[in-house]
Parts: C-alpha cells; sequence; structure tokens
C-alpha cells in the first residue's frame, strides 16, 4: 500500500477526487493532510481486500449477464445489485424505514439510531444489526460508516399541533442541524426525511422554507408531499405525514419526478381487520365500572365496527371508519388511546393492534416492555406500507445509475 506521507495535500485531494473519495470536512473546507491520509488508506485497504474474479468465473458471470438481458429491469436490478446500496436509519425507534428498505433485497443497514432505550429493546429484537443507542447530536460523524441513502422521522414534538410548536427555538429540532452536518461529510445520494404536516405552515411557512434551502445548498434536488396512510396504502388509519425525498443525481431526480410522490388511492380495508383474536385479549384493556372514565365511556362508546378515542374531557367517534391518528402519548392516562365497542364489552386497542395500524407484519415481535412504551413506540413510528411505496420506487432508480 503506498505510504502517502510523502504526497503534497493537493496531491491527495487529486487521488482522493479520483477514487471518490471525500475530501471535504463540514465546513467544505479539505481536511488535514492526516486525515486525508487516513480516508484514502481505509479506501485503499478495502478495494484491495475485495476478491479477484478468475477468468472461469468472469466468463460465467457475463454469460449471465448476458441471459439477464432478456429478464425485465427490475428483475436486472434485484440480481445485479441485491443488497448494494448502504443506509443509515436516524432517530430509528421501531425500525419502520430499515424494514421496509430492507425488505427491498437491494438495500443494507449499516447503522441505526436511537436515544431511547425502548426502540433499542424493540429494534434489536428484530434485526440481526444492532441499534446504536445515543443521542445524535453526542455521534462523531467521521464514525459513521459511508451510506447512499439516510433516513431519518427526526422529532416532530417542536412543530406538532399537539406540542408547543416552538420550531427550531425547541432544542429537540437542533438534530436537524446535525442531520445538516452528516449529509455535508457523507454526501448521500438519497436523503428521505418524515415529519408531521404541521411542519409546512410553522412560523408561516418559514421554517420549512430553511429546511429546504438548506438541503438545496448541498446539491440536492426536493421533492415533497403530505401522505396519509388511509388513501394510499389499504391500511384504515388517518395519519398525515410529510415526506421529503431528497436526490443527489439530477438524471435519478428528473427520472424520480415523472411519478414523484404521487401514488393512486387504493380501498381501505375494515378495521376489524387489524384487531386481535376477542377472546384473547386480557381483561386489562377493558372498562369497567372501576374505571374512572367508565361513565363518559360507556354512554359515548355504543357502535361496533367504529373507533373511538378518549380525548381527555369527551370521547370522540371516527365517522370515517378509520383508526385516528396514533400518537405517542397513547397510554398515558388513557389519554389518545382509541376505545373499541365489542361483544365481551369497551375496550382499549391493545399495543399489537396498534402496530397492525401502522402496517407492521404479525412476524414484527414485540419484546416484554410496559405497554405504555410500546404504546409510545407505535405512535412515533412511521407507517411501513408508505415507506414501502417510497422505497419501491426509488430503490430501482439508484440501483440503474449505478
Amino acid at each position: 500500500m503506498a505510504d502517502l506521507k510523502n504526497n503534497t495535500e493537493d496531491e491527495l485531494i487529486e487521488i482522493s477526487k479520483q477514487n471518490n473519495i471525500c475530501y471535504l470536512g463540514v465546513n467544505k473546507k479539505p481536511y488535514k493532510k492526516t486525515t486525508l491520509i487516513k480516508n484514502i488508506r481505509e479506501y485503499l485497504s478495502k478495494k484491495d481486500s475485495e476478491p479477484v474474479a478468475s477468468p472461469a468465473s468472469q466468463a460465467s458471470q457475463a454469460s449471465q449477464a448476458s441471459q439477464a438481458s432478456s429478464a425485465s429491469s427490475a428483475s436486472q436490478a434485484s440480481q445485479a445489485s441485491q443488497a448494494s446500496l448502504r443506509m443509515i436509519d436516524l432517530f430509528a425507534g421501531t425500525g419502520a424505514f430499515s424494514l421496509a428498505f430492507q425488505s427491498t433485497n437491494a438495500v443494507s443497514i449499516v447503522y441505526a439510531n436511537d436515544m431511547c432505550q425502548s426502540s433499542k429493546t424493540i429494534y434489536d429484537e428484530n434485526f440481526s444489526h444492532k441499534l446504536t443507542l445515543k443521542n445524535l447530536n453526542d455521534v462523531n460523524i467521521e464514525d459513521l460508516p459511508g451510506h447512499d441513502i439516510l433516513t431519518g422521522g427526526f422529532p416532530c414534538q417542536p412543530f406538532s399541533i399537539a406540542g408547543k410548536q416552538e420550531g427550531f427555538a425547541d432544542e429537540r429540532s437542533n438534530v436537524f442541524w446535525k442531520i445538516l452536518a452528516i449529509i455535508s461529510y457523507h454526501k448521500p445520494r438519497c436523503v428521505i426525511l418524515e415529519n408531521v404536516k404541521n411542519i409546512l405552515s410553522h412560523d408561516n411557512g418559514d421554517t420549512f422554507k430553511v429546511i429546504v434551502s438548506n438541503l438545496e445548498k448541498e446539491g440536492y434536488h426536493i421533492c415533497y408531499k403530505v401522505l396519509n396512510t388511509a388513501d394510499i396504502t389499504g391500511i384504515p388509519q388517518h395519519r398525515e405525514r410529510i415526506y421529503i425525498v431528497c436526490l443527489k443525481d439530477k438524471n435519478v431526480f428528473n427520472k424520480f419526478n415523472k411519478f414523484n410522490l404521487d401514488f393512486p388511492k387504493v380501498d381501505k380495508k375494515r378495521t376489524t381487520c387489524f384487531l386481535e383474536q376477542e377472546d384473547t385479549i386480557p381483561s386489562k384493556y377493558y372498562y369497567t365500572d372501576k374505571s374512572s372514565t367508565w361513565n363518559l365511556v360507556k354512554s359515548s362508546v355504543v357502535k361496533k365496527d367504529t373507533i373511538y378515542q378518549y380525548r381527555r374531557v369527551y370521547v370522540r367517534e371516527n365517522k370515517s371508519n378509520e383508526c385516528p391518528t396514533l400518537t405517542a402519548n397513547m397510554g398515558s392516562g388513557g389519554h389518545n388511546v382509541p376505545i373499541i365497542l365489542t361483544d365481551s364489552g369497551v375496550r382499549k386497542l391493545t399495543p399489537r393492534e396498534c402496530f397492525n395500524f401502522q402496517g407492521f407484519p404479525l412476524s414484527y415481535k414485540l419484546p416484554n416492555l410496559c405497554d405504555s412504551n410500546l404504546y409510545k413506540l407505535a405512535g412515533n413510528a412511521v407507517s411501513v406500507p408508505v415507506v414501502n411505496l417510497i422505497a419501491n420506487r426509488i430503490i430501482p432508480l439508484l440501483l440503474l445509475e449505478d
């Protein structure tokens, strides 16, 4: 391996450019010579460790490639580039982004992060790789692995109608600047961010303008839209969230923008399809005359096949045959937890049913956590089928540009 110590900084920068190695820091200034040498050595080390195919193997691969040319483009991309894209999942929570992108068989998750212990518990239960439990602001950017895709449902409380709407004045929103620093350093090809739709109108729209303008300064082409889970997935949960797709390559963006984030509406399934068998529901989920809210609940929850929601001082009926938006504060004193009437009585949705309404498969494991934590995890989660739609539209375009 080259020594590189005698190379000038200009020569090292040129070597970095030729090999597509990051040579600029967060402030877009070239790294010091020692860091440049480290980056180049790491790249050369990885390159040297790649196996060299034998002539027979090369001939075999050429033959296979020729045969594959007659297959569909989607099939070619899947076979030739399986798990070829690397992704990091920030504020991973339940791992909805990881689950959706991993299901394409073209993406490997190289890093996942969250600062909540319950998130690590549930994530580690469902993925072979482990989640890093740490405040993102304390993460060393240079220690993050290289990646093609960055996803993140960054904290929504600073912008949510249900919160104080303090926006960038809320310290939780400061993580956006950390995301921006990560993007500036690692330059992923695709960035997908998710938040509450209220971020569009927060501070008369200025908050969103700051977000978009800073992403554009990093060289990204932006597409965004508010998507409702109930409209495009068949899952009857009213959940409006904004998805911001950022693509580095103009050609990829142009191809993506032909369809952008417009997805056809589909018929909703019945809410009863997402409920557990009634004879398996523990008694703790049922309201009784010993419940402090019994009189209010009993008089308000009168229809079957309808989902209600307890709102501190009243009970609201959902008249759209949907589950109301699942929130992080479900389970905290019963506030916001959806309620149903069954043959066995009036009860809350179970945590598993909440995960069902977020589109998690039945194979997704719920660890031994208290209900309040499980409700919070479900309420904070991204709807898996929505991310599936986005991933299945973006991944083939990224693979074709490889």
